[in-house]
């Protein structure tokens, strides 16, 4: 009997353990969400994901990122970006479940994972905390920092955010290194076709920056700009 209680004990011991340290990583995720709810911050963890990726093959290569406040981004890339990635973005509280419904139905069809259905702010948890895997652990965990970021934020926040860090080339972050490394403009200049062009990139950017003649880029681009009007932003 005093075995079977022996490991009771260590049973409840470890359990205990396992749910001090979630609590404790929520609560380290958590703080980081605070934080940037009022300041900005250098990188992420994505980018530093990308920097090491490119500093194995180019030991001094940089990011190309500089950070712009909101009213300094064209209001038509905030309208492209909408409009392609996250169209019920202001109505929605993280998650946008019929869009995830389209997203496993249009997957079945093809075969294959072809659409997420992720939201602007489930993107951006990952691209603040955690890399681009597909386990499940990892998709748990972007959920409850999708969470913390919808109560802690505001929708301008998130997608000022958003804006400042998603991935728009090889080593090229932000909406004004973006627009600048595209175009030769700042941010605040984009027109209407720029801006639809750069959200087009957003599922492949590298691949895109890459292969800026694609047909499928272009036509993708012409359909997100004839949303773009209806795209609703904070």
């Amino acid at each position: 009997m005093k075995v079977f209680t022996w490991i009771g004990r260590g049973l409840v011991y470890g359990l205990g353990g396992l749910a001090l340290a979630f609590v404790l990583v929520q609560a380290w995720f958590f703080g980081w969400v605070l934080y940037w709810s009022s300041y900005d911050p250098k990188t992420t963890n994505f980018m530093e994901r990308r920097l090491d990726e490119l500093r194995a093959r180019q030991p001094k290569a940089q990011l190309k990122h500089q950070w712009v406040p909101y009213d300094r981004i064209s209001p038509n890339l905030k309208r492209a970006v909408v409009a392609a990635e996250d169209a019920r973005f202001l109505d929605h509280e993280g998650f946008d479940w019929e869009g995830i419904q389209r997203a496993l139905e249009k997957n079945q069809q093809r075969g294959k994972p072809v659409a997420g259905g992720s939201t602007i702010s489930q993107q951006l948890a990952k691209n603040l905390f955690l890399s681009g895997d597909r386990s499940f652990v990892r998709k748990g965990q972007e959920a409850l920092i999708t969470l913390m970021l919808e109560q802690t934020m505001s929708k301008r926040r998130i997608l000022e955010l958003y804006l400042n860090v998603a991935e728009w080339g090889e080593g090229v972050f932000g909406a004004e290194a973006a627009a600048r490394h595209h175009y030769g403009v700042s941010a605040a200049q984009l027109t209407p076709a720029q801006a639809a062009r750069l959200a087009a990139m957003l599922p492949r950017p590298r691949f895109y920056d890459r292969n800026r003649g694609s047909h499928y880029l272009a036509a993708y681009a012409d359909r997100i700009l004839g949303r773009m009007p209806s795209a609703q932003v904070p």
